[in-house]
């Protein structure tokens, strides 16, 4: 394992610390909330933590639960406690850009749900504006898809279609994804609103306002950036 995976590793385990006994906790998808739902996992079968059930935000992260001994539970209108995932990239505000790993709206719906929001990253996902490095996910329905599309590169001119080799990549809620290239000059507000107000758009990867806390892995250690 390289250094910065060890990093990340740590961050992982600074976020678990934070889940209390009985809690209802999101959790998230891709590699760095992998180690968080193992190390979640571990502290349960040591007795360290009881009570916790899990809400998972993917089929991958449900799978890895279920492996690692966590009860979970479907999404439902309870509140949560806490969700613990990672980000594709984390402006100064905390303000993020999630969905690269193709679970934005199902993270969404859950972490909107989370008394707290803690992201795990490593410090390459840290941008001065979102957008700067990765694409905005943009989750699509299927049906009439290429001429949602076309009403998407009216808002944002630059993106394509996620591939999954020749076919188009299909989500775990079966619709399609649109990545698309920001501008460097946006309100992310007001692009949330235009774009969620598309015919054909289910949701964005954009998660503003919603992280209480980043532990950020980076080359000189674990930082703490909050809020």
């Amino acid at each position: 394992m390289s250094d910065l995976e060890l990093l990340k590793k740590e961050a992982a385990l600074r976020a678990v610390a934070l889940v209390e006994n009985g809690q209802r906790v999101g959790l998230g998808t891709g590699s760095t909330a992998k180690y968080a739902i193992e190390e979640l996992g571990r502290k349960l079968a040591s007795g360290e933590l009881s009570g916790v059930v899990g809400v998972s935000t993917s089929e991958a992260s449900e799978a890895l639960a279920r492996e690692v001994g966590i009860p979970t539970e479907p999404l439902d209108p309870r509140p949560l406690d806490i969700a613990i995932d990672g980000a594709d990239e984390i402006a100064p505000n905390l303000d993020l850009v999630k969905g690269l790993g193709g679970a934005l709206v199902r993270e969404k719906m859950t972490e909107v749900q989370a008394g707290r929001l803690i992201i795990i990253a490593d410090h390459t996902k840290l941008v001065t504006r979102l957008g700067e490095k990765a694409p905005l996910p943009i989750e699509i329905l299927p049906f009439g898809f290429l001429s949602t599309v076309e009403r998407l590169r009216e808002i944002v001119p630059g993106g394509r279609l996620r591939m999954n080799g020749a076919q188009n990549y299909v989500t775990d809620n079966g619709n399609y994804i649109f990545d698309a290239q920001l501008p460097a000059e946006i309100d992310p507000a007001a692009l949330e609103r235009q774009l969620k107000g598309t015919l054909g758009v289910v949701d964005t990867g954009l998660f503003l306002g919603m992280a209480e806390r980043v532990f950020v892995a980076a080359p000189g250690g674990v930082q703490e950036l909050v809020r």
